[in-house]
Protein backbone atom coordinates (compact mmCIF):
# COMPACT_ATOMS: atom_id res chain seq x y z
CA UNK A 1 0.00 0.00 0.00
CA UNK A 2 2.83 2.35 0.94
CA UNK A 3 4.26 1.88 -2.68
CA UNK A 4 0.96 3.83 -4.02
CA UNK A 5 1.14 6.53 -1.66
CA UNK A 6 4.69 7.17 -2.48
CA UNK A 7 3.91 6.98 -6.15
CA UNK A 8 1.29 9.08 -5.88
CA UNK A 9 3.58 11.83 -4.26
CA UNK A 10 6.29 11.66 -6.80
CA UNK A 11 3.53 12.23 -9.67
CA UNK A 12 2.08 15.01 -7.60
CA UNK A 13 5.38 16.61 -6.79
CA UNK A 14 6.96 15.79 -10.76
CA UNK A 15 3.72 17.49 -11.75
CA UNK A 16 4.00 20.14 -10.03
CA UNK A 17 7.92 20.76 -10.02
CA UNK A 18 7.41 20.86 -14.01
CA UNK A 19 4.36 22.88 -14.27
CA UNK A 20 6.69 25.97 -12.04
CA UNK A 21 9.58 25.56 -14.54
CA UNK A 22 7.72 25.80 -17.47
CA UNK A 23 6.13 28.89 -16.15
CA UNK A 24 9.06 30.46 -15.39
CA UNK A 25 10.72 29.89 -18.48
CA UNK A 26 7.78 30.24 -20.45
CA UNK A 27 8.06 27.56 -22.73
CA UNK A 28 4.66 25.96 -22.49
CA UNK A 29 1.60 28.76 -23.68
CA UNK A 30 0.18 26.61 -25.95
CA UNK A 31 -3.59 25.34 -25.09
CA UNK A 32 -2.26 22.02 -26.95
CA UNK A 33 0.15 21.31 -25.41
CA UNK A 34 -1.10 22.22 -21.37
CA UNK A 35 -4.16 20.19 -22.62
CA UNK A 36 -1.86 17.24 -23.90
CA UNK A 37 0.38 17.43 -20.40
CA UNK A 38 -2.94 17.25 -17.92
CA UNK A 39 -4.28 14.04 -19.52
CA UNK A 40 -0.76 12.52 -19.51
CA UNK A 41 -0.59 13.38 -15.94
CA UNK A 42 -4.52 12.63 -14.96
CA UNK A 43 -3.71 9.09 -17.02
CA UNK A 44 -0.55 8.02 -14.65
CA UNK A 45 -2.18 9.76 -11.16
CA UNK A 46 -5.95 7.95 -11.84
CA UNK A 47 -4.39 4.33 -11.76
CA UNK A 48 -1.91 5.37 -8.93
CA UNK A 49 -5.01 6.54 -6.48
CA UNK A 50 -7.18 3.78 -7.53
CA UNK A 51 -4.59 0.59 -6.87
CA UNK A 52 -4.19 2.79 -3.49
CA UNK A 53 -8.02 2.58 -2.35
CA UNK A 54 -7.87 -1.06 -3.86
CA UNK A 55 -5.51 -1.79 -1.52
CA UNK A 56 -6.50 0.08 1.58
CA UNK A 57 -10.37 -1.64 1.30
CA UNK A 58 -8.79 -4.46 3.58
CA UNK A 59 -7.61 -2.32 6.57
CA UNK A 60 -10.77 -0.10 6.35
CA UNK A 61 -13.03 -2.81 6.70
CA UNK A 62 -10.80 -4.32 9.48
CA UNK A 63 -10.68 -1.07 11.16
CA UNK A 64 -13.82 -1.27 13.05
CA UNK A 65 -12.46 -2.55 16.24
CA UNK A 66 -14.29 -5.29 17.94
CA UNK A 67 -16.12 -5.87 14.91
CA UNK A 68 -15.08 -9.01 12.45
CA UNK A 69 -13.57 -8.17 8.85
CA UNK A 70 -17.58 -9.13 7.59
CA UNK A 71 -19.08 -6.92 9.47
CA UNK A 72 -16.86 -4.23 8.55
CA UNK A 73 -17.20 -5.30 4.53
CA UNK A 74 -20.79 -4.79 4.89
CA UNK A 75 -20.72 -1.16 6.21
CA UNK A 76 -18.49 -0.80 3.66
CA UNK A 77 -20.90 -2.45 0.79
CA UNK A 78 -23.40 0.03 2.33
CA UNK A 79 -21.76 2.98 1.72
CA UNK A 80 -20.66 2.02 -1.40
CA UNK A 81 -23.89 1.34 -3.13
CA UNK A 82 -25.66 4.56 -1.66
CA UNK A 83 -22.77 6.42 -3.02
CA UNK A 84 -22.11 5.07 -6.12
CA UNK A 85 -26.18 5.12 -6.82
CA UNK A 86 -25.93 8.74 -5.95
CA UNK A 87 -22.92 9.36 -8.35
CA UNK A 88 -25.44 7.16 -10.96
CA UNK A 89 -28.45 9.39 -10.02
CA UNK A 90 -26.39 12.89 -10.18
CA UNK A 91 -25.28 11.92 -13.60
CA UNK A 92 -29.15 10.93 -14.88
CA UNK A 93 -30.40 14.28 -13.42
CA UNK A 94 -27.91 16.02 -15.65
CA UNK A 95 -28.59 14.43 -18.80
CA UNK A 96 -32.29 14.02 -18.37
CA UNK A 97 -33.21 17.61 -16.80
CA UNK A 98 -30.98 19.10 -19.35
CA UNK A 99 -32.94 17.46 -22.76
CA UNK A 100 -35.77 18.08 -20.29
CA UNK A 101 -35.57 21.96 -20.25
CA UNK A 102 -34.75 21.95 -23.99
CA UNK A 103 -38.24 20.23 -24.28
CA UNK A 104 -39.99 22.59 -22.21
CA UNK A 105 -38.60 25.61 -24.01
CA UNK A 106 -39.74 24.57 -26.96
CA UNK A 107 -43.07 23.34 -26.19
CA UNK A 108 -44.38 24.39 -22.63
CA UNK A 109 -47.23 21.50 -22.75
CA UNK A 110 -44.72 18.83 -22.14
CA UNK A 111 -43.79 20.09 -18.87
CA UNK A 112 -45.59 16.94 -16.76
CA UNK A 113 -44.07 14.73 -18.97
CA UNK A 114 -40.49 15.66 -18.41
CA UNK A 115 -40.91 16.04 -14.62
CA UNK A 116 -42.00 12.33 -14.66
CA UNK A 117 -38.92 11.20 -16.36
CA UNK A 118 -35.99 13.45 -13.86
CA UNK A 119 -38.79 11.31 -11.18
CA UNK A 120 -37.35 8.59 -12.34
CA UNK A 121 -33.57 9.64 -12.56
CA UNK A 122 -33.49 10.58 -8.98
CA UNK A 123 -35.45 7.22 -8.16
CA UNK A 124 -31.55 5.53 -8.97
CA UNK A 125 -30.74 7.40 -5.14
CA UNK A 126 -33.52 5.83 -3.54
CA UNK A 127 -32.94 2.52 -4.83
CA UNK A 128 -29.06 2.90 -3.72
CA UNK A 129 -30.83 3.91 0.03
CA UNK A 130 -33.19 1.27 0.55
CA UNK A 131 -29.92 -1.55 -0.72
CA UNK A 132 -27.49 -0.34 1.92
CA UNK A 133 -30.41 -0.02 4.68
CA UNK A 134 -31.36 -3.72 3.75
CA UNK A 135 -27.47 -4.40 4.00
CA UNK A 136 -27.02 -2.64 7.53
CA UNK A 137 -30.21 -4.27 8.65
CA UNK A 138 -28.48 -7.91 7.91
CA UNK A 139 -25.09 -7.02 10.19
Amino acid sequence: MYIFLILATIIVVATITRGVIKLYKGTCVEKKKIKKELRVNLYTIVPVLAGLIITSIPQVAHAAGGADSASGLGYLAAGLSTGLAAIGAGYAVGAVGSSALGAVSEDPKILGKTLIFVGLAEGIAIYGLIISIMIIGRL
